[in-house]
């Protein structure tokens, strides 16, 4: 396991990603930016033009079974393929009430009711993804997720987020963002 890696995502007038588009799926949206700025590592660049950072720190895998971690692991391509020329950044918050679930409870929520892993490893390898957990940094979103995919797997990504909303596990989103960027 990979040490922890903090990452900020500043959305303003620079960044290495064009904003495509930005939409609140449900809760409030972000301001309008042109870019996405992807800072890995501790933040040592000026953050000053930008009109939100969004903050998250990779870490173990809360929900994830041995097995499905090494399918994942066997599965998984890296992030930054030169193919990769299309990414989407999804923030989302959950509500109290997931919170306020045991571990066993939202496992059972997670996977074995909404699948959401084996969801996620039908479509691997087209999509790299890369988590961030923002809630122990006191972010205002839980989940950062970063995917990345080739122009010709768009659609593979829509089906996959439209599967992922419609399961039990996202009635427990009271905030989501769908950031999409083009390299």
């Amino acid at each position: 396991m990979p040490p922890p890696l903090l990452v900020a995502f500043a959305g303003g007038s620079r960044g290495q990603w064009h904003v495509t588009r930005c939409e609140a799926v449900v809760g409030a949206g972000l301001p309008v930016a042109d870019r996405l700025a992807v800072i890995e590592g501790p933040v040592q660049a000026n953050l000053a033009d930008a009109v939100w950072v969004l903050r998250g720190v990779t870490s173990n895998e809360r929900y994830v079974e041995r097995a499905e971690r090494e399918a994942l692991v066997a599965r998984q391509p890296p992030l930054g393929r030169p193919e990769s020329s299309r990414a989407a950044l999804i923030p989302i918050r959950k509500s109290a009430e997931w919170w306020e679930l045991t571990q066993d409870k939202r496992r059972d929520i997670f996977e074995d009711r909404s699948h959401h892993i084996a969801t996620g490893l039908a479509h691997l390898p087209a999509v790299a993804r890369r988590l961030h957990h923002g809630r122990d940094l006191s972010e205002p979103f839980d989940f950062l997720t970063w995917f990345e995919y080739a122009p010709t797997d768009a659609a593979g990504f829509e089906e996959l987020v439209g599967r992922l909303r419609a399961t039990p596990e996202w009635h427990y989103v009271e905030r989501e963002i769908d950031i999409r960027l083009e390299r």
